[in-house]
């Protein structure tokens, strides 16, 4: 059976086992495959397959949810039964948002072929590509291909379905003294280039061996986009979030000019780069979600839960568990600009490529803490 024809028949489950309860179901099945390597030998070959089902039932003003990984009519008629015996224990849920609406997808998910059904020699060819790059140095990574074929229903008549693929690589070069990470992903294993990321981190390695020490203080640092990422990570679950700003923890203040001007940030699954799926976990369906533009915070993301808890709407932002985590978008990014103008603006600084072991002292005012890893340049 096909993700949408589990996702249906649970919903059908759920209405003969407690007629009037509601269900919601999201069924995921993905293969993740893997090629790790060490001292620049691939050692290790490893893939996955498995499929989620997650069912969230409120019945009698309680909301329970669970997830099992069989899809026989016996497995699927035990998660059922376990999930509204579960219900029957909780507590009442007054903020129970209600399911989401029929509605259309706004995009279909981006998928390629190739990496949805590729084999180890491809990923063997990137690998190699980024050792022999490196140019005699040990090198250590992985490269992973990643599908995903999805799809909800609830018992309100929404149904949806998509499919998305994924490649990456993270690598390091060592010279002994000194790392130098490179990593890339996107929808394709062919758009990889694993010489130019192996020439990257060997050239980022060979320019830290002659380490001096800094002495601490307050710098002007350029950050490399793992770093961003690692910050931006942080910024979203932490801060920019729906359950932070209901439970009054969060910095963000809509309209107001907290960032500088040169930053805009958006979480787009909609964009032909995105590797995320179209849907929430609500089955609301994605669209461009503006969070901050030129430095003025626009919008926060929310699913049905913080949304009704802020008098606003769903922006398509739900996760597994965020009735405990709250909402988080999956294809967010940072409007580019040029490192030449970046660099240019900067009299003495940093160059930082990586953080490490990131944790906010104080959400509500953003200071960070944090180690710096693979190469620190002045």
């Amino acid at each position: 059976m096909t993700p949408a024809d589990i996702a249906a028949q649970v919903v059908e489950l759920v209405a003969a086992a407690r007629p009037g309860a509601e269900a919601a179901v999201t069924v995921s099945r993905e293969t993740s495959a893997l090629t790790r390597f060490a001292e620049s030998f691939i050692h290790q070959n490893v893939a996955d397959e498995a499929d989620v089902v997650m069912l969230q039932v409120h019945v009698d003003g309680r909301t329970a949810s669970a997830q099992g990984n069989g899809t026989s009519a016996e497995a699927l008629t035990r998660l059922v039964e376990s999930t509204l015996a579960a219900a029957a224990l909780r507590p009442a849920d007054s903020s129970y948002p209600g399911l989401a609406d029929p509605a259309t997808l706004v995009a279909a998910g981006n998928w390629d072929e190739a990496t949805a059904t590729t084999e180890p020699d491809a990923r063997a060819v990137v690998v190699r590509a980024f050792v022999d790059a490196a140019a005699g140095l040990s090198c250590a990574g992985y490269c992973q291909t990643v599908r995903v074929e999805a799809a909800f229903a609830n018992s309100a008549g929404q149904a949806v379905s998509a499919r998305v693929t994924e490649a990456g690589l993270s690598a390091v070069a060592r010279t002994g003294r000194s790392d130098g990470v490179a990593r890339d992903a996107g929808i394709a294993l062919s758009a990889l280039d694993g010489h130019r990321l192996g020439a990257a981190a060997a050239a980022k390695a060979r320019n830290g061996m002659e380490q001096v020490d800094l002495p601490p203080g307050r710098y002007e640092v350029v950050l490399e986009a793992g770093a961003v990422s690692d910050l931006v990570g942080g910024l979203l679950w932490q801060g920019l979030n729906g359950k932070a700003v209901a439970e009054g923890r969060s910095f963000a203040q809509v309209g107001a000019q907290q960032f500088d001007q040169a930053i805009t940030l958006y979480d787009d699954s909609t964009d032909e780069r995105a590797t995320g799926l179209p849907f929430d976990a609500e089955g609301t369906p994605k669209q461009r979600l503006e969070l901050v533009a030129a430095g003025v915070v626009t919008g926060v993301p929310h699913d049905r839960r913080t949304a009704a808890a802020c008098g606003t709407t769903s922006t398509a932002c739900a996760v597994p568990g965020g009735e405990r985590w709250g909402a988080f978008p999956s294809d967010v990014r940072l409007a580019a600009g040029t490192g030449d103008d970046l660099v240019a603006g900067v009299k003495r600084g940093l160059l930082v490529t990586d953080f490490w072991y990131t944790r906010a002292l104080d959400p509500r005012t953003l200071v960070y803490t944090g180690l710096t890893r693979n190469g620190v340049w002045l």
